[in-house]
């Protein structure tokens, strides 16, 4: 029986140079190659889902969708299709800077569905506007409110550990509550994100390692992020309350 060829590999700044990036209406720069999981028009409608006023944080930022991202060591290799040999050495993204612009690379080959290539992406999107314009002020004020009201769970481990550092007697409280709270928004901007391109239900955003924040304090992290970066033109943010089928 013939043995199957190994995927061919690339070098970043072949991808780069090979596949022109596509501009989406919101101004995000992207580019998609070899044999990814997601179609292409996907990819693009999952592009166009930042509300502009987000993707103005994306200036000299470009997103190239492939089927995997390989670190062996120092070097970072990009993989034409999924291939078993490369899987344990593959990581779901990688940043790259170029001159002064940043690549990443978000491997579309280890995730099952557009469900959870579109949340990497959104995670991703999520660090670059809280890095680029910080915190808002009236999102830490909501959720340190909640903080003090002891709501449940939180939006992911990070957020979780960090809460419970930022809320403990130390002589770093005030640092821990600031990454804790740039923490808290990243998350929403992601899940916000993730819910303009998909229905999402939010047991599906639930993990084994930590609470999830409770339905009614999330939606209302989630309806502050919707006021700071409103749906573009042919997107909606709505949250739906219903009783799960017993």
């Amino acid at each position: 029986m013939a043995q199957a060829a190994h995927a061919l590999t690339r070098s970043p700044a072949d991808v780069i140079r090979q596949n022109p990036v596509s501009q989406a209406p919101n101004g995000i720069c992207y580019a998609f190659t070899g044999n990814i999981s997601t179609p292409s028009n996907d990819l693009e409608r999952m592009v166009a889902a930042v509300p502009q006023s987000a993707a103005a944080a994306l200036e000299r930022k470009a997103y190239y969708f492939v089927p995997l991202t390989v670190s062996q060591g120092d070097e970072t290799l990009i993989a034409d299709r999924y291939d078993v040999a490369l899987s344990d050495n593959a990581v779901c993204h990688r940043n790259l800077n170029v001159g002064d612009s940043q690549c990443v690379f978000i491997s579309t080959r280890l995730m099952d569905d557009k469900f959870s290539v579109a949340f990497e992406f959104y995670i991703n999107v999520g660090h670059a506007v809280v890095e680029r314009a910080g915190v808002s002020d009236a999102f830490s004020q909501l959720v340190w409110k909640q903080v003090e009201q002891g709501v449940r769970g939180e939006t992911s481990l990070d957020a979780y550990e960090l809460r419970k550092l930022a809320t403990a007697p130390s002589a770093d409280v005030e640092k821990h509550k600031n990454d804790y709270l740039e923490t808290a928004f990243s998350d929403a901007i992601s899940v916000y994100l993730l819910s303009l391109y998909l229905d999402v239900d939010y047991y599906d955003l639930r993990e084994r390692d930590y609470p999830l924040l409770a339905p009614t304090p999330l939606a209302e992290r989630l309806r502050k992020v919707a006021e700071l970066f409103p749906p573009n033109s042919g997107f909606e943010f709505a949250i739906y309350y219903r009783r799960r089928a017993q």
